[in-house]
C-alpha cells in the first residue's frame, strides 16, 4: 500500500522535546487536537486535488477515502487510508460513440474501442439493464460480457502528482506553525 507522510516531528523534536513533553503532560488533549485539525485540512486538499487529477466525481473520492484514523492522547497519528481497484468507466462520465465508449480517466477524454453502453444497432439503440455501466464483449458471439475498466487506481493516484504535492504543502508547514503556537502560548 502506498503511503504519504508528513515528517515535521522527526526534524524538530530535538529542539522542542522538553516543551512537547511538558505540553503532553499538562494538556494531554492539545496535541491530538492539533494533529486532527491539520489532518482534516490536509485531507480536504487531497480530496480536491484527487478530484481534479482523476476526473472522478468528488462524491466518489470521498466515499473511497472514508473516515480517517484520528489522533488521540498517546497516539499522535492521522491516517487516511483509501481503497479502490481498477475504476470502472461508469464513474468517469461515459458517452457512447460508434467506435466505442469514451470516458475521462485522468481528466482527459479517451476512446475505449469496442465498448458499449446501449444495445442494438445505430441509430436505434436501446438501454440495457446495466445501470449505466460500460461493457466489453469477451467472445465473438457476444454472450460473455465484462465491465470496461480505466486502468486508474485511487491509491496510486493519491500518492503521486498534484495530490501528493497538495498533502505535503499543507500538512508539514501547518503542523509546525500550530504546534509552535501552542508551545508558545501554553508552555512558555
Amino acid at each position: 500500500m502506498s503511503q504519504l507522510t508528513a515528517r515535521w516531528a522527526d526534524d524538530h523534536v530535538a529542539t522542542f522535546a522538553d516543551k512537547i513533553t511538558e505540553l503532553g503532560r499538562r494538556f494531554p488533549k492539545v496535541l491530538p487536537r492539533i494533529v486532527n485539525q491539520v489532518g482534516n485540512r490536509a485531507k480536504t486538499q487531497v480530496i480536491r486535488a484527487l478530484t481534479r487529477q482523476t476526473g472522478l466525481p468528488r462524491k466518489t473520492i470521498v466515499t473511497a477515502i472514508g473516515k480517517p484514523a484520528t489522533a488521540r492522547p498517546g497516539r499522535l497519528a492521522y491516517e487516511v487510508q483509501t481503497a479502490g481497484g481498477n475504476i470502472r468507466l461508469k464513474y468517469l462520465k461515459p458517452r457512447e460513440t460508434r467506435a466505442g465508449a469514451t470516458a475521462i480517466p485522468w481528466n482527459k477524454r479517451q476512446l475505449f474501442a469496442g465498448t458499449f453502453i446501449l444495445g442494438g444497432q445505430f441509430p436505434n439503440r436501446h438501454g440495457l439493464v446495466r445501470d449505466g455501466h460500460v461493457m466489453r464483449r469477451l467472445d465473438s458471439a457476444g454472450r460473455k460480457l465484462t465491465f470496461a475498466r480505466s486502468g486508474m487506481f485511487i491509491p496510486v493516484e493519491m500518492t503521486s502528482g498534484a495530490t501528493a504535492a497538495a498533502f505535503e504543502q499543507t500538512a508539514a508547514p501547518l503542523l509546525k506553525a500550530r504546534v509552535e503556537a501552542a508551545l508558545t502560548k501554553l508552555v512558555p
